[in-house]
Formats: C-alpha cells, sequence, structure tokens
C-alpha cells in the first residue's frame, strides 16, 4: 500500500510542469506556443534564454532525483540493495511519465530526459557521470542537444551492462527500456536531424570562432 502510494506521489513530482508555470508567471507565456513547442529546459533555454533554461533543467532533473529518493522512507527496502534499487527503478519511472504526462498541464509536459538524468543520479551517479561525458562530447562535437541526448541515452545500457556490469536484471532492463524511451520521444528531432534542419544549440561559440 505504501509503495502505490509512493509511485503516485513520485508521479506527481514528475508531473511539475517547470519550464510551463516559470514561462507563464515571469513572462506571461505558454513555453509550449513557441520555439520547438517542448515543454523542457532545451526549449526554454532557446526561447527565455540560458538563465530560465538552466533553472528549468535543475528542477526537472531535481523531481527524478526526489523522486527516487522516496524509497528510503520505507525501512524494508533499504536493508536489501536489489530490492531497493528496483522500488526506486519503479518511482523513478513514475517521475519520468510525469514529466511528459504532466497532470498539472494538459499531460502535455517534456521529453523527459533531465528528470530521467536525476533519477539515474539518484540510484547509480557513476553510471549517470559516465552518460553525461558522452552526453557534453557530443555536445562540443555536433552542438545538437537533441543528438547529444540520444547518444548518451543509447549508451546508458552499454554501462549498465557491459561497463560497470549491474548484475540486477530489472535495472538492466530498465536501461534498455530508457534508451527506446528516449529515442521514441525524440523522433520528431531525429526526423529533423535526417533531414538537416535541426536546430543547434550555440553554446560553444568560442570553439566556433576559432575554427573560422
Amino acid at each position: 500500500m505504501n509503495e502505490l502510494l509512493f509511485i503516485i506521489i513520485a508521479y506527481l513530482i514528475g508531473s511539475i510542469p517547470t519550464s510551463v508555470w516559470m514561462s507563464k508567471y515571469f513572462f506571461g507565456i505558454d513555453i509550449r506556443d513557441y520555439g520547438s513547442g517542448n515543454a523542457g529546459a532545451t526549449n526554454t533555454y532557446r526561447v527565455l534564454g540560458p538563465k530560465w533554461g538552466t533553472i528549468v533543467l535543475f528542477i526537472d532533473m531535481l523531481k527524478g532525483f526526489a523522486a527516487v529518493q522516496l524509497a528510503l522512507l520505507l525501512p524494508e527496502y533499504t536493508d536489501d540493495s536489489s530490492r531497493l534499487q528496483n522500488l526506486q527503478t519503479i518511482l523513478g519511472l513514475a517521475a519520468v511519465l510525469g514529466h511528459i504526462f504532466p497532470i498539472w498541464a494538459e499531460f502535455r509536459g517534456g521529453k523527459g530526459v533531465a528528470t530521467l538524468f536525476g533519477m539515474v543520479l539518484g540510484i547509480s551517479p557513476w553510471t549517470a557521470l559516465a552518460c553525461v561525458g558522452v552526453f557534453l562530447l557530443v555536445l562540443y562535437l555536433t552542438q545538437f542537444v537533441s543528438l547529444s541526448s540520444i547518444l548518451a541515452s543509447l549508451s546508458f545500457p552499454v554501462f549498465i551492462i557491459v561497463i560497470f556490469n549491474v548484475e540486477n536484471p530489472v535495472y538492466r532492463i530498465f536501461a534498455i527500456a530508457v534508451a527506446l524511451l528516449v529515442v521514441f520521444t525524440h523522433q520528431k528531432n531525429i526526423g529533423r536531424l535526417l533531414r538537416g534542419n535541426e536546430n543547434k544549440a550555440q553554446i560553444f561559440r568560442n570553439r566556433n570562432n576559432r575554427n573560422k
């Protein structure tokens, strides 16, 4: 019974539409009506600027991190690492689904990458940092946030299964599911990448200037 309650709470935490509420309160707009139409940190960065994009990114990550910490409130799970990890995985996924389909914002949310990262950071921080390394490397080389997110997510099961050799079968399945989920939520981005009209994030401008 407690588990079900915590899953609902995790979903509600994930459903907090950070960018939507922030754009409406501070700018009088709905972020989903501008840019890519996505309620995530990347679109916020493009439409409202780096400051607001960073705030949204941090809060969306915090949602996933906070959701998995709920499992620590159940003493019967803290003595069994596999059971704890399994429950944390379920809670984290509930938060990610909340971010993608937020009850507080007409079920129109973001792609869930930031919340997913916060979740993984709470469960297996070293794996999360390794995925960040992949993300930053791809972003530096291509300046495509979408491509960086996709490749970082695809590297997640590789790190879990091959590099860190996590034995928990549930977490292995979760890692594979994550990669598939991110690819699914980035279908439009993949289409734009293939057509050559995906927007770049002008983050490493100094590198561009040096290369000119």
